[in-house]
């Protein structure tokens, strides 16, 4: 009985534009009657004849990724008129930006801390089983211990230190 009653409810954009759904219409499968705030945020910000004009421009398998980009920026344009999703998106980045400074940070500190609690002569430390090596390198100016894992910075990435010699641009030779 429930599936006869679902059949015969108009789709959410019908029922909002006050019209009979007819089979063929375009906005039935993306626009389902349990979700009429859906149409309602679409048609507000691009308009019930764009979004039609649209659909039927595009092939059929790519239509619903276009009513699903099309929800969520007319949801963002309602909660911030002017950004929408770019300032969603801009908010993301400096998030990013600065999640990885502060991983950047931990990463040295970490250098730091690993590096004055292994001194030169450290016991246990001998032939092929040593944690670290002492950097014969004598322009590296970060740490005096080179480690195998790959939570540290290799010798051969100088992105930390500001004074290599070999990087282009640099005035101190």
């Amino acid at each position: 009985m429930a599936s006869s009653s679902y059949s015969n409810s108009p789709c959410a954009a019908c029922k909002f534009l006050r019209r009979k759904c007819l089979p063929g219409c375009i906005f039935a499968p993306y626009f389902p009657p349990e979700e009429p705030q859906k149409f309602a945020n679409v048609h507000k910000i691009f308009g019930a004849s764009n979004v039609s004009k649209l659909l039927n421009e595009i092939q059929p398998h790519q239509r619903e990724d276009a009513v699903n980009s099309l929800a969520y920026e007319a949801e963002a344009r309602l909660k911030d008129p002017v950004y929408g999703c770019v300032g969603a998106i801009s908010v993301l980045q400096r998030q990013v930006l600065r999640l990885q400074k502060e991983l950047d940070a931990t990463n040295a500190d970490l250098m730091r801390y690993a590096s004055n609690e292994m001194p030169q002569g450290y016991p246990g430390n001998s032939g092929s089983n040593q944690m670290g090596r002492r950097m014969n390198n004598a322009d590296s100016s970060f740490g005096q211990y080179e480690y195998p894992s790959p939570y540290y910075m290799s010798s051969w990435d100088n992105s930390f230190s500001g004074d290599h010699p070999d990087k282009p641009g640099d005035s101190n030779t």
